[in-house]
């Protein structure tokens, strides 16, 4: 996060893969993959082998587990998960600065991306 200047993105990033990760093993099967994309903005993913979609779900206050989505949503623009070949991704998006104003504001139509990728075997 250092190298790529987010630094202020460090600490949400590492509750969102905690938790994408978490799933991925507790709901998923097969290796589980993270991958942080740096684009314009910052995309965490994480693969499993399994084909079904996470989803949200309602707590009560004694409930111990199910937040972890919710705690996504919040410190995400957005999330989602997308089926590839072998299984799924699922993905949450932070902004990484303002929002510019005006399109011809973002500066060149298209950034180059950078990506971070950990080989897991779980």
């Amino acid at each position: 996060m250092a190298a790529w200047g987010l630094e202020g993105l460090e600490e949400p990033t590492k509750l969102i893969v905690s938790e994408l990760v978490t799933n991925a093993i507790r709901h998923g099967t097969g290796p589980v993959g993270v991958r942080l994309i740096r684009h314009s903005v910052l995309t965490c993913e994480v693969s499993d082998a399994d084909l079904c979609a996470p989803r949200s779900r309602s707590t009560r206050t004694v409930d111990e587990n199910g937040r972890g989505l919710f705690l996504v949503s919040q410190l995400s623009r957005r999330w989602g998960s997308r089926l590839v070949p072998g299984g799924k991704v699922v993905w949450a998006e932070q902004a990484i600065g303002p929002e510019p104003s005006h399109p011809r504001e973002s500066g060149p139509a298209f950034e180059p991306e950078e990506q971070w990728t950990v080989p897991t075997d779980v």
